[in-house]
């Protein structure tokens, strides 16, 4: 028996609040009608609004996405109850904190700013910090949980596979997983069996002197004694993680298997960032390391994901282009996806143009977005340049004087108390973006604990970022030969 890796995506890093309305479609008119009952956790999952195909095809597979806390997660955070909602505002504004280093982070690389110490960037759930109740990265809400255990399963050669339950983060270039030996005392405990690469007959360790520990950049941390290369990130929150660059097979789905993949087989992470009971990361970044990359053979550099409206429903991750996809694509809207010599190819970016209302454009002309936008799915909330922000708090706040304000909850500026009301009427948005792709936010892509899920940037001639919030319901696909980023509304 030869075990390998498993990869199960299972865990997204990203804010699954219980306090926002997630009925309806966006594309209903300028106002969508939430019931508040809405907005309460939900005891049992509702599995997908609507499931992915099975079809099997030899270029593209599929897993379940599923928020961090919640009846549709296999995790919880540790210490924690499973049930916990994310209505703790103290919670809410530590999430917010670790998801306003990231940002920083990000724009000091895009900046050209130093990274060569091999910063990754954000607390390791991309979002949040060890809160204990909140958010679906520590326990909670945002961010990454920990998992029941699953064991093994078969890979499609007969052969057996540790599984492993991860977090996709496409702002980052390097796949890793915790590997025996990790003693916990300088480890975070995890769900799944750790992987132990003595009991893999497929399993080496990279060479120092080979391309790909070259390749790894300021993520390598020199050699081992016995010259194997070593890698490392620190991340934004001062937590570590390193260990020994590795090569295995990789299983994916029921039909799929990665042959020869590069990933980071970690011995010691320290710090809060750990907080979650998952095996480690999948990066899905643009740079040479990342899985997006190295299988480009298999799946042509595409990938797509659908963020579920809350945690008591279920998203998906797609890898390749599968077969009913083509069926799809008159439901798809498309925007060009940037790139720059200059810039980092870690990040994906795109150009907005504009922001409708209630169905009215805000006042702001295009140049305005000129900087670009990062779209990621570990930034919790999207970030705009200050001149757009401002027309869109004063159109929001215009359409929403019917309801109590309530105070600030970190960066978010214009919040509401709807205790008592039964039903709000919310003012519909859509980003459109170069092309003329217009996308309509679901009402669980709005408000975040009852605050405009939109925070500025610092100046506008700062990049922004397209949050995972407002990517809620829609399948976003990453099309890196196509050089584009498509969008369809509703799809989970």
């Amino acid at each position: 028996m030869t075990p390998f890796v498993a990869v199960v995506f299972v865990l997204l890093v990203l804010c699954s609040s219980t306090l926002v309305a997630h009925g309806g479609d966006a594309e209903a008119g300028a106002y969508m009608l939430i019931a508040t009952s809405s907005m309460k956790p939900k005891a049992s999952c509702s599995g997908h609004k609507v499931a992915p195909s099975n079809e099997a095809s030899l270029n593209s597979t599929w897993a379940p996405l599923h928020l961090v806390s919640g009846p549709c997660s296999p995790a919880y955070s540790r210490g924690t109850d499973n049930s916990s909602t994310d209505d703790d505002v103290t919670s809410i504004a530590k999430m917010l904190d670790a998801d306003q280093h990231r940002v920083g982070y990000i724009q000091k690389r895009l900046a050209g700013g130093d990274t060569s110490n091999g910063v990754a960037g954000a607390s390791w759930d991309g979002q949040t910090t060890d809160v204990g109740t909140y958010l679906p990265a520590s326990n909670v809400g945002v961010g990454a949980v920990s998992h029941k255990m699953i064991g093994t399963t078969a890979a499609p050669d007969g052969t057996s596979a540790v599984r492993q339950t991860v977090i996709i983060d496409s702002g980052s270039d390097v796949p890793w997983v915790q590997c025996q030996p990790c003693p916990l005392l300088v480890c975070h405990p995890q769900r799944d069996p750790l992987f132990d690469p003595a009991t893999s007959t497929t399993y080496s360790a990279v060479p120092c002197s080979s391309a790909a520990c070259a390749r790894l950049g300021p993520y390598r941390r020199g050699c081992s004694a016995n010259v194997q290369c070593q890698f490392g990130f620190t991340y934004t929150d001062g937590a570590t993680a390193t260990g020994t660059y590795s090569s295995d097979d990789l299983t994916l789905g029921p039909y799929d298997v990665v042959r020869g993949f590069l990933f980071g087989c970690a011995h010691a992470d320290r710090g809060s960032t750990f907080s979650f009971d998952v095996s480690g990361t999948l990066a899905l970044g643009g740079g040479a390391q990342s899985f997006v990359q190295q299988t480009a053979t298999q799946y042509g550099r595409v990938f797509s994901y659908c963020i579920p409206p809350s945690p008591s429903s279920l998203g998906f991750i797609t890898l390749g282009v599968p077969p009913q996809r083509a069926a799809l694509v008159p439901t798809f809207v498309s925007t060009p996806l940037l790139s720059s010599s200059s810039m980092p190819p870690t990040f994906y970016r795109v150009l907005l143009r504009a922001i409708i209302v209630a169905g009215r454009p805000l006042p702001v002309p295009p140049t305005v977005f000129s900087a670009s936008s990062v779209i990621a799915s570990t930034i919790v909330i999207s970030r705009l340049p200050p001149t757009a922000y401002q027309a869109l708090r004063a159109a929001f706040r215009s359409a929403m004087t019917m309801y109590r304000t309530a105070p600030p909850v970190s960066i978010l500026d214009t919040c509401y108390d709807f205790t008592g009301v039964r039903s709000i009427t919310l003012p519909s948005i859509a980003l459109v973006f170069d092309g003329g792709a217009t996308v309509n936010l679901d009402a669980a892509g709005i408000l975040l604990q009852g605050c405009l899920a939109f925070a500025p940037t610092a100046t506008d001639r700062m990049p922004g970022f397209i949050g995972n919030v407002q990517q809620r319901t829609l399948e976003v696909v990453y099309d890196v030969p196509g050089k584009a980023i498509r969008f369809r509304s509703a799809a989970c």
